[in-house]
């Protein structure tokens, strides 16, 4: 009995040192976005530019049936409630998949085409 509290503890604080030295969890991965399209009602499009994500994330090729223009790597923002305004189309950030976060808030019904794939997203300081 005294030796399984034991291992447990040691296996907690070893645990508990990885998560120190900076090893990071799948949620914490720093992945780079572009805002392709910033369309009306938090409709947007963005592309995965830099990090890498399970393909079954992402749409391989999306193409906007509005304008006709093809994005690799796309997704539809899935977190309208945390998405910064100041972000305009075309930009690139920084940030890390949120799952966490609950999304509570009011998002106009208006349709514009978004790729049928969305990440629910942090957007990362500069």
């Amino acid at each position: 009995m005294k030796l399984s509290i034991f291992l447990a503890a040691i296996f907690a604080l070893t645990v508990s040192a990885e998560n120190c030295n900076g090893k990071k969890t799948a949620g914490e991965t720093r992945l780079k976005a572009r805002l392709e399209v910033k369309a009306l009602c938090m409709n947007y499009t963005l592309s995965l530019v830099e990090g890498e994500l399970d393909k079954e994330l992402l749409e391989a090729e999306w193409t906007d049936e509005s304008t006709g223009k093809t994005y690799t790597n796309a997704f539809a923002l899935g977190s309208p409630c945390n998405f910064p305004e100041s972000i305009k189309e075309g930009d690139e950030f920084y940030f890390t998949i949120d799952s966490t976060t609950k999304q509570d808030c009011a998002v106009c019904m208006a349709y514009y085409p978004t790729p049928s794939k969305k990440l629910k997203i942090k957007v990362l300081p500069e």
